[in-house]
């Protein structure tokens, strides 16, 4: 039986260990160790509640260019860490729009936006609730800057729950690709030409991260990948105007340090908690479409 009938006949811990030998090969057990360790989190502080959320998800949300941006979008939003980061970075009469399908999660983002950040920031970002997957068929060609932070994997939390890891099954991860596909392809259709899309998960696999994007760019003439030094001038531009306006961005590790460590992939960079300091995963791809003739 060769290894990929393998893995799809196996489930639980013992299979979920094997799918990802097969992705991670030797470094797998090391990998697997930094994940089960305590995460370590950057603090924001922006006039309100600090918040705290992974490095490796700061640095995927400074990495989204927004000079130039009027019209900024948070596809699947909450719990709201990158749309405070997002919010903290725009430009003078940009607005965003943060989107969370679910109620009950559009909640606590509503009350991660207001009890974070200042009210002055906060009357440039409005709540919607919409299914990002659908979205294009009502609106197209409406937003400049979209962020699609996809539901994923998260193995880092499967790994570090029993019942979740029981269940686990290699059908979950193609489930998931199929679903971040609709919110990629959707949220495609939303982006004005020449704009900026910030693809992100915090999943392990190919399937969930290169794969997704690998799609997008052979089904669009328009969509071309954006390279580590594109990704480094708006990480840097963003991080530096995050803390001209609020200070410092505490972390330990440094935000910076984090980026720094991003390990480049085929379309993009990914973010791994054994060589970054404990941050992550986290991986990122900046695509942007073609200007119109």
């Amino acid at each position: 039986m060769d290894s990929r009938r393998k893995a799809e006949k196996l489930h639980g811990a013992l299979g979920f260990d094997f799918f990802y030998s097969t992705l991670f090969s030797g470094r797998w057990p090391i990998l697997r160790e930094a994940l089960l360790k305590p995460a370590v989190y950057a603090r924001l502080c922006m006039g309100g509640e600090p918040y705290f959320l992974d490095p490796g998800s700061v640095c995927a949300a400074l990495c989204l260019p927004l000079s130039g941006a009027f019209s900024v979008l948070d596809m699947c939003a909450a719990p709201g860490g990158k749309t405070l980061v997002l919010a903290s970075c725009l430009e003078h009469g940009a607005t965003l729009v943060s989107n969370e399908r679910s109620a009950a999660r559009r909640n606590r983002l509503s009350s991660v936006i207001k009890n974070v950040l200042p009210s002055m920031v906060q009357e440039h970002v409005t709540l919607r609730g919409y299914n990002g997957a659908l979205w294009c068929r009502h609106e197209q060609k409406c937003f400049d800057r979209i962020l699609l932070d996809a539901p994923c994997s998260s193995e880092r939390h499967v790994l570090g729950d029993g019942n979740f890891i029981s269940q686990w099954s290699p059908a979950r991860v193609k489930s998931l690709a199929m679903e971040q596909w609709a919110l990629l392809s959707s949220s495609w259709r939303l982006l004005v030409p020449g704009g900026f899309l910030l693809y992100a998960t915090c999943a392990l696999s190919y399937a969930e991260n290169d794969g997704v994007v690998e799609r997008l760019l052979k089904k669009n003439d328009d969509a071309a990948c954006c390279s580590r030094c594109v990704l480094g001038d708006a990480f840097f531009k963003n991080h530096d105007l995050f803390v001209s306006r609020y200070g410092s961005l505490p972390s330990d590790p440094p935000v910076a340090a984090v980026f720094g460590k991003a390990e480049q992939t085929r379309y993009g960079l990914h973010i791994l908690p054994d060589t970054a300091f404990g941050a992550g995963p986290l991986y990122f791809s900046l695509i942007q479409k073609a200007t119109q003739a």
